[in-house]
């Protein structure tokens, strides 16, 4: 077979007893290396679904690995979209509530520490409105112009959150300095250390929150946002020093512990732009790739594994994969081992919602390449 074959699967997957499945399909003359042309088409495929089980099927699939190593899939990239905002807005509710407790103490103690970690509290919470823009957004369907969607609308979310991050960092630095330089004493120390215990309390179970909703739904954004909240909370335990070492007399203990809260807001601030910068770059962990490949070598009729793509769209995945399978096969043999191909990977890669596979024939002695005619469009 010398023509080329692609197939792109467009819907979402749960668990494998809980889930819908939907295939467009497209045909087109194409290769590993993303060139395609001529007719496309498209064509339902089946559709199967089973009744969800209850809240308890949901919580073990969270908790521990099926057999079949689908744990950590989606119900639907809606719903995932929808976790995001609860766990956004819930976050917010507490971290505000944490943040006017603490300010209310600021005003009467004059506690720089403890105006350090109000601010920086404040920040956290309100990095829930550039990702919340950036959930709706991403539930908005794909158009002529954003033909993936607007999925990466959460990575500029995410370098929003670590502006956010540095200019708290900046503000922080700045009030310790200016404490240093003038000290003064710090007043109401036990409603300092009582503010200090409620900013680590709601710091804490906000980080949680959101990392776990984070990692479960693959949003980058939303765990960088969960990390700036742990060191918060960190802070947060800092600002006790503080008020014992101006229980003890010593003035200068509340700028440093400033300074050295300036010093956590960097770390934070350097592995959420970490985490941003990879997102934005189109990193995967290699080891989604080694899964993926291992799937597709497992599907009857692929003989071999070409050049395979994974990126992420806020927080689903798309892959791109060239497999090849027996020259003699008709088109419709070779689309079938393409449509198990793109099964196989929906099911054995975490958070996957669409992939195009393209089939190429096993060269036949003194064959040319097929792909010969496009070697000049390649990239250096």
């Amino acid at each position: 077979m010398s023509d080329g074959h692609s197939h792109e699967h467009q819907g979402h997957h749960g668990h494998p007893h809980e889930h819908e499945h939907h295939h467009g399909h497209s045909h087109g003359h194409g290769n590993g290396h993303g060139h395609g042309n001529g007719h496309r088409h498209g064509h339902g495929h089946h559709e199967h679904s089973h009744t969800p089980s209850p809240l308890r099927h949901r919580l073990t699939h969270l908790l521990r690995p099926h057999s079949h190593e689908t744990a950590d899939k989606l119900d639907s990239a809606l719903e995932s979209s929808a976790r995001g905002m609860r766990a956004l807005w819930v976050s917010l509710a507490v971290l505000g509530v944490t943040a006017l407790v603490q300010a209310v103490v600021v005003v009467v103690s004059g506690s720089v520490a403890l105006l350090g970690d109000t601010v920086h509290n404040t920040a956290d919470a309100l990095t829930a409105v550039p990702l919340g823009i950036a959930f709706v957004l991403g539930r908005r369907a794909a158009t002529r112009r954003f033909t993936y969607g607007y999925g990466r609308a959460e990575d500029l979310a995410g370098i929003a959150i670590v502006l956010t991050i540095a200019a708290s960092a900046a503000f922080a630095a700045w009030t310790a300095v200016d404490r240093l330089l003038d000290p003064r004493p710090m007043q109401q120390i036990p409603a300092v250390a009582a503010a200090a215990l409620v900013g680590f309390a709601g710091n804490e179970w906000v980080a949680r929150y959101r990392i776990r909703v984070g990692r479960s739904i693959g949003s980058a954004a939303l765990v960088a946002d969960g990390l700036h909240a742990r060191t918060d909370g960190f802070t947060s335990l800092a600002v006790l020093l503080s008020a014992g070492g101006a229980a003890l007399g010593w003035q200068l203990a509340d700028p440093i512990v400033g300074l050295a809260i300036t010093a956590a807001i960097t770390l934070v601030l350097r592995d959420a732009a970490r985490e941003v910068f990879r997102r934005v770059m189109d990193a995967v962990d290699p080891a989604l790739v080694d899964r993926a490949e291992g799937a597709l070598r497992e599907v009857a009729g692929v003989r071999e594994v070409g050049e395979l793509r994974l990126r992420w769209i806020g927080h689903r995945l798309r892959a791109e994969v060239a497999v090849v399978v027996d020259g003699e096969a008709t088109v419709r043999q070779a689309h079938a081992i393409a449509v198990d191909a793109e099964h196989a990977l929906l099911h054995a890669v975490p958070r996957l919602t669409a992939a195009l596979v393209h089939a190429d024939p096993a060269p036949a002695p003194g064959e040319a390449d097929p792909h010969l005619a496009l070697a000049h469009h390649a990239t250096a």
